[in-house]
């Protein structure tokens, strides 16, 4: 994920809390929850991880990337030269 403006986090946040406790809601990311904060405003990254959590399902994942992978391998992208 990257940074998001004010208007993008709090778009998020309203959609978060919208569905708070009504709806079911299913965000995937690379960056844990507790680091939310390095992507939107810390007050709004607090609330919206606190509803998304509340009475969440947390799957972590741990592997390497099928996408790299597939481009290491000559399938999908070709990878940048270091």
């Amino acid at each position: 994920m990257l940074p998001a403006g004010q208007d993008a986090a709090e778009a998020f946040y309203r959609i978060t809390d919208a569905a708070y406790e009504r709806r079911s809601v299913a965000v995937t990311s690379n960056i844990h929850p507790s680091g939310f904060d390095t992507i939107m405003p810390k007050t709004l990254a607090t609330a919206t991880v606190d509803r998304l959590l509340h009475h969440a399902h947390l799957v972590l994942t741990k592997g390497d990337s099928h996408r790299l992978a597939e481009a290491l391998t000559g399938k999908g992208v070709i990878p940048l030269a270091t």
